[in-house]
């Protein structure tokens, strides 16, 4: 039923049932981009080498921010006036027009707004949001007195009518302040529908708030005492100073028709507030959904940070994000994106279990930058060399011996701490290929985030599409045409040894070629040299272990842990994991070769014929150590190999020139 208040903005939703939809989902399962024969030089931007392409909307393949409309707070506040005209009535649910109709199969996101109860916390997100999610908004008018576990049973009613009608699909929960009280208690009283939580600065630490302050002294305030707009707007939106001082000019706050704050309004959000977080705090134990705590650092109404601590210790299956310069209301914050936030967590999926091909969803150019810009140094100080081999056996320097169409795995050597993954990732990206990279299950794991500095180190690669390592995992994308890497090294490689730089420690299985010949994948083997120009490994595994704290150190880090290679033995099967101490070099410089494709497409007996499966596995590995033996001795006779010579000669050509190499 439309509303006559601002229809032209959005829907309401008296009563729950899914609206039948038919616009597909514009986010296909091919990850193939457009390609774009630029590098990244400098501070460039993707958002220019974008725009010089001259790319079209219809050739993208990722979600790209260009395809957003650009909206601000102004424009929320300007969407409140519409809302503020209705004061009264009971609670409903909107679907926001900016979302546009739903697509099919996409799961059903619920959002239960802060303080203000207006609805439109995610106003700044209802663009993406609308893309992968059906997205209801719940607007309880000011005027409603609705008691909290009557709330609880209206957004409940929902979530149960959504299970009956879909119950292979996930219901989202998106609490905001207030609404995380609110989603807390729906999961809680719920434990068998598939919930998936998302808690912006829940209210469950209101009694150690200076809100709770103020309720022994509302009786002493005047019955016909009304606060001015700016107290209203501080108490609604949760961070005035920013609004005001950041985004609005005082001329634009005098025009916002908010009529005064009475007291009685005040005091039925106090104990509204303090019922809720009571009500969800004796419940938590009952809760067994998956989540996300979204925690600020500048909250001037809870204190957030200390209580995401408290919910993850207490909630098994959540996790928290934690944004050091952001107030409360989290979701009008300019830099914060809840799409990004959601993927790059592992969260989003259309079924009962996270399936990371299937649910993965293309990244974003603003992801690929946060993805890439801590490693930007590595391209910056290196100056990567990329050498290919086409048909003829012939090495260019480009990536041109790569085949466009997958099904394509590339195998090849790990170094130190992955540090060649960056240069080729984004180097792929500029052909117009985004790889998916087979990683170890630690960067999957809700414990790696507790004895991680930074609980979002890994959330970059899931952004991008790294997947588990398994069997399943690898068939899964090679059965979509992707583009894989894969080591077979491991973190054995990664993390070797003093005086083993360019050793392989491949298993004695061969699966992965069996893998490859079932689809008839390209199957590419590669080298990375360059990392003995870049650090010296001080302390290995070997010596750390003799240290007892240290040693009692890895062995927790490495407890519990998903484990690899069970029936390795020796030096194949170790794989702890653990950060070696190295001393930092000038920076030498990275290459890379990507050897000749080995077709195994047509090769049935690959399937068939264990012994013709094993001489193609010992096959690729010698032509990874052929590919290593190459570039270290012909790196002997670049002149460019020194930081200080490449150096002089972008300083002499210009800063995005390409430095030469050794000839070919």
């Amino acid at each position: 039923m439309a509303s006559s208040i601002g229809s032209s903005v959005f829907r309401w939703n008296i009563a729950p049932p899914r609206p039948k939809v038919h616009r597909e989902l514009h986010t296909p399962t091919k990850v193939r981009l457009p390609i774009i024969r630029f590098r990244l030089k400098n501070d460039l931007e993707l958002e220019k080498i974008v725009k010089e392409a001259g790319l079209k909307a219809s050739d993208r393949r990722v979600l790209y921010d260009s395809e957003i409309a650009d909206v601000g707070v102004r424009d929320f506040m300007e969407r409140r006036k519409e809302f503020a005209k209705s004061v009264d009535g009971p609670p409903r649910w909107f679907s926001p027009m900016e979302c546009g109709r739903p697509p099919p199969d996409v799961p059903l996101l619920l959002y239960l707004p802060g303080i203000d109860t207006i609805g439109l916390g995610l106003f700044l997100h209802h663009q993406q949001l609308g893309k992968i999610f059906e997205v209801w908004c719940l607007h309880i008018p000011i005027l409603d007195r609705t008691p909290f576990e009557a709330l609880v049973k209206f957004v409940e009613k929902t979530v149960r009518l959504e299970n009956s009608s879909a119950p292979r699909r996930p219901v989202y929960l998106v609490g905001d302040s207030f609404g995380g009280c609110l989603a807390l208690s729906v999961a809680a009283r719920n434990p068998d529908v598939d919930i998936v939580l998302l808690l912006a600065n829940p209210m469950t630490s209101f009694s150690r708030s200076w809100m709770q302050c103020l309720l022994p002294f509302s009786e002493l305030i005047p019955g016909e005492l009304k606060l001015p707009n700016d107290y209203l707007l501080s108490f609604l939106v949760g961070d005035l100073s920013w609004l005001l001082t950041t985004v609005l000019d005082p001329s634009y706050a005098q025009q916002i028709p908010v009529d005064g704050l009475a007291k009685d309004f005040l005091m039925w959000r106090l104990k509204m507030l303090r019922a809720a977080s009571s009500y969800a705090n004796a419940r938590l134990h009952a809760v067994k959904s998956e989540g996300l705590v979204l925690a600020s650092g500048k909250d001037q109404f809870l204190p957030s940070r200390e209580e995401a601590d408290r919910l993850c210790s207490i909630l098994s299956r959540c996790r928290f994000r934690y944004f050091k310069d952001s107030g409360h209301s989290i979701f009008l914050d300019d830099d914060i994106n809840l799409v990004s936030t959601i993927k790059s967590a592992g969260l989003y999926r259309r079924s009962r279990k996270l399936d990371y091909v299937s649910d993965f969803l293309p990244p974003t150019l603003n992801e690929f930058r946060r993805a890439y810009e801590p490693y930007r140094w590595i391209d910056h100080a290196t100056s990567p060399v990329m050498l290919s081999k086409l048909e003829s056996g012939k090495i260019v320097r480009s990536l041109d011996g790569i085949p466009l169409e997958g099904p394509v795995l590339l195998v090849g050597y790990h170094m130190l701490f992955g540090w060649e993954v960056s240069p080729l990732v984004r180097e792929f990206l500029m052909k117009g290929i985004l790889i998916r990279g087979i990683a170890h299950p630690f960067m999957f794991e809700k414990r790696t985030e507790k004895v991680m500095l930074d609980e979002t180190r890994f959330d970059p690669f899931r952004a991008l599409g790294a997947v588990p390592v398994s069997a399943t995992g690898l068939f899964k994308l090679l059965s979509q045409n992707s583009h894989v890497l894969l080591y077979p090294g491991g973190v054995r490689e990664a993390l070797h040894r003093k005086g083993e730089e360019y050793k392989l420690f491949w298993p004695e299985q061969s699966e992965f070629v069996r893998m490859a010949a079932r689809f008839g994948a390209a199957i590419v083997p590669f080298a990375a040299v360059g990392e003995d120009d870049l650090c010296e490994l001080l302390l290995d595994y070997d010596d750390l272990v003799r240290i007892p704290t240290v040693k009692y150190l890895i062995d927790e880090l490495n407890r519990d842990l998903t484990k690899l290679r069970t029936a390795a033995v020796g030096e194949l099967g170790q794989q702890a994991l653990h950060v070696p101490v190295l001393m930092p070099k000038i920076p030498g410089r990275m290459y890379y070769l990507f050897g000749k494709p080995i077709e195994t497409k047509g090769r049935e007996e690959l399937l068939r014929d264990r012994k013709s499966t094993h001489l193609m596995y010992l096959h690729v590995k010698s032509e990874v150590e052929k590919n290593i033996s190459y570039l270290l001795q012909k790196r002997k006779y670049d002149p460019y190999r020194t930081l200080p010579s490449r150096v002089l000669y972008q300083a002499i050509h210009g800063p995005t020139s390409e430095v030469p190499t050794f000839s070919l």
